[in-house]
């Protein structure tokens, strides 16, 4: 095959596997467009922008992340047979690429953006998230797009003890870790993990060895645009005036301050609102003719500038925070269990303004959340759905299906829930949590782990390591820093950091980072991981006082599941032709009944007694008997040689001179059908004849 003449690629290898950016073959009407390459697997990433002048005061892009299940040699299933609306995994791949990429265009960028990554290709290998994220930095690197440096990603795991970069699917699957982080060639921008109760040491260690490689890509991303790159379009960046932002601070810097410090969301709204009014009314007077100096969006951005100045200040200067904190402490905590009592397990979960109802339904195989992707076909049986109202924020808004910031809250604390939830053969249910968020200020997603813990224990779940989560921030000026515990919302949106956190008082299950600046140094991500960790013991005593244990029994509304093993090979003689065998068990019994290829039967129905009829008559039709032993078996039959006697669902023969050490005449005179009789088995043919006795489990009669 020759390659394209305008074609150009470079290669960076990254612990012996090589990673291939080739551009100039394909889409090159994008403004940048990169194919991506490990293995074989292979990414189509383009960026596109709209020049054209722009009315808004942030970034409006948009990042579309696809897997072609053609690129696994598969189709869907369903009717269509093609891919549609997004899936719950590639909603959460978006959001990997855009968290890193969005702090990193030059100051005034706001114009409409959009990147697109396709997987083309892919071996069941090379994992494709981190190619989607350095694929989207090298079209936008190459681009005439102001990003103000590449960024790389890669994903790093732990095994036996040792950390692998960009492990393959296969060492995944023995990880202990599952990281993967993106950053410049000088800091890391995002984290985005999950482990199996790590130290904070660990996870350092980790990072700083993920980091090493995130340098190779960036310098190998540099050297690339310095040879290829597009000159970059600067012509429309909008740069806040400093004027503007001087005339802003000096007009609201006095009525300002007292408004920061009202502890109260709401009221503290209300009272920025008035400020923030009377400055649009300065700016753009009702009724003037004249045009205006500067735009409606320069003065919302000054005005945010001002405001946050003002706020980052008060908190490095005096520590103290919007709401009357210091920058170490957790908002007030208050627990109602199971305030909801036809739940199977339920809890309301507040800390200070934000709050979660979390419930927890438990059920049968068949309530499992069944997903496809290009490696397998499979379901869960532990999974979150995170809802986020409007009214949750005091605001009219979209209300329906989830949207991508929902779907990545609900499996950050899925996640970091999943590693504390025991193995299916200590509880066999399926495990489906709720979060719904009636009121949010910061952190709803860590609201949701610790409400969910707790609906989980109080359903009866044996939770062997209960977790609590927090949420972080930082405010960084030149060399002064403060670590923020239990971040508000308005310090998420004004502050440098949003740093999530799961785990119990000796290891770590999640975290996620996202930093907005360049400048988080070890020394700052140390702090902020030994605060948290105070913090989030803090959260956890407070839980275990409220629920020391989990409930030592499942709600009288839950269905009770049982499960019994049979020999793969038997699953056949339980289903029967057609299914007929197994829908006769569930219509007799009421109860539901499910196999798996390894034999293992569950039983769920809210009804015991069903459940021990069913398990007896699937016990009964798969049972072996064996030679030697005894049983209580049925007769089912009387013949003038002896007694045919049911045993599970076999039948054997009692001949008459092994019923009883005395002669006799009539079996019809001493037996009649259904009666019980204890047999042992004296052999089992080779055409599976059974030959039983009665006689010898009777006492022999003395000789004289």
């Amino acid at each position: 095959m020759t390659n394209h003449p305008e074609s150009n690629s470079i290669t960076i290898s990254i612990d012996g596997r090589d990673i291939t950016f080739e551009t100039g073959k394909i889409a090159r009407q994008a403004n940048g467009s990169v194919l991506v390459r490990s293995g074989e697997t292979i990414l189509l990433t383009t960026a596109c922008a709209d020049f054209s002048p722009s009315d808004t005061d942030f970034l409006p892009m948009r990042v579309d992340y696809t897997e072609k299940f053609s690129s696994a040699g598969k189709t869907l299933g369903g009717f269509i047979k093609r891919e549609g609306r997004p899936t719950e995994r590639t909603t959460l791949v978006c959001r990997l690429i855009d968290r890193p990429l969005r702090p990193m265009f030059e100051e005034g960028y706001n114009h409409e953006t959009q990147i697109i990554s396709t997987v083309l290709s892919y071996d069941g290998i090379h994992s494709p998230e981190p190619l989607a994220i350095c694929g989207a930095s090298a079209a936008l690197v190459i681009s005439d797009i102001p990003l103000i440096k590449p960024i790389g990603a890669v994903r790093v795991g732990l095994i036996e003890d040792n950390f692998v970069v960009n492990p393959t699917l296969e060492e995944q699957d023995v990880s202990r870790l599952d990281l993967i982080l993106a950053g410049t060639e000088d800091a890391i921008l995002m984290i985005e993990g999950y482990c199996d109760f790590l130290t904070e040491e660990q996870l350092l260690e980790a990072v700083d060895c993920g980091h090493e490689a995130i340098k190779k890509i960036c310098q190998g991303l540099s050297d690339w645009q310095n040879t290829i790159g597009k000159t970059k379009n600067r012509e429309n960046l909008r740069i806040l005036s400093k004027d503007l932002i001087s005339d802003i601070d000096t007009m609201i810097s006095e009525p300002l301050q007292p408004a920061v410090r009202i502890n109260d969301k709401k009221k503290r709204e209300e009272a920025l609102s008035v400020i923030n009014t009377s400055v649009m009314e300065k700016y753009f007077p009702e009724g003037s003719s004249e045009e205006p100096k500067y735009s409606t969006n320069d003065v919302k951005a000054a005005l945010k500038k001002v405001s946050a100045h003002h706020m980052r200040q008060m908190i490095l200067k005096e520590n103290k925070r919007c709401d009357g904190r210091h920058c170490e402490e957790v908002r007030p905590i208050y627990i109602d269990l199971n305030p909801l009592p036809r739940t199977h397990g339920s809890v309301l979960f507040t800390r200070g303004e934000t709050q979660a109802i979390a419930v927890c339904t438990l059920g049968s195989e068949d309530m499992a959340q069944r997903y496809e992707t290009l490696d397998t076909d499979g379901s869960r049986r532990f999974y979150l759905q995170y809802q986020f109202p409007p009214f949750s924020v005091g605001e009219v808004g979209r209300f329906g299906p989830p949207g991508r910031r929902e779907v990545g809250h609900g499996k950050l604390a899925e996640r970091a829930l999943k590693a504390t939830v025991p193995d299916i053969e200590d509880f066999p249910y399926t495990i489906r949590l709720e979060s719904n968020i009636t009121e949010s200020n910061g952190s709803s997603s860590m609201a949701s782990i610790c409400g969910g813990c707790l609906a989980m224990m109080q359903g009866g779940v044996p939770i062997p390591r209960p977790i609590a989560g927090i949420a972080m921030g930082l405010i960084l000026e030149d060399e002064n820093f403060a670590v923020l515990t239990d971040i508000l919302g308005i310090e998420d949106a004004l502050g440098d950091m949003d740093f999530k956190i799961a785990g119990d008082t000796k290891g770590i299950t999640a975290f996620q980072l996202d930093i907005k600046v360049e400048g988080i140094n070890k020394h700052i991500m140390q702090a902020a991981l030994a605060q948290a960790k105070k913090g989030r013991i803090h959260i956890l005593n407070k839980m275990l006082d409220s629920c020391p244990k989990s409930s030592e029994t499942i709600s009288e509304y839950a269905p009770k599941i049982e499960t019994l093993v049979i020999k793969p090979s038997k699953i056949g003689i339980v289903i029967g032709p057609g299914g007929k065998q197994i829908r006769a068990i569930i219509e007799e019994t009421g109860v539901n009944i499910d196999i798996n290829d390894d034999g293992v039967v569950s039983f769920s129905s809210t009804c015991q007694d069903g459940i021990t009829k069913a398990k007896e008559i699937i016990h009964n039709l798969t049972a072996d008997v064996e030679i030697g032993k005894a049983y209580k078996g049925t007769i089912v039959s009387i013949k003038d040689f002896g007694l045919f006697i049911s045993i599970f669902s076999k039948e054997g023969l009692c001949h008459i001179s092994e019923i009883s050490h005395s002669r006799i005449d009539n079996l019809n005179d001493l037996f009649k059908i259904g009666d019980k009789l204890d047999v042992q088995v004296l052999d089992v043919n080779d055409r599976g004849k059974i030959s039983l006795s009665h006689k010898v489990l009777l006492e022999a009669p003395s000789k004289s």
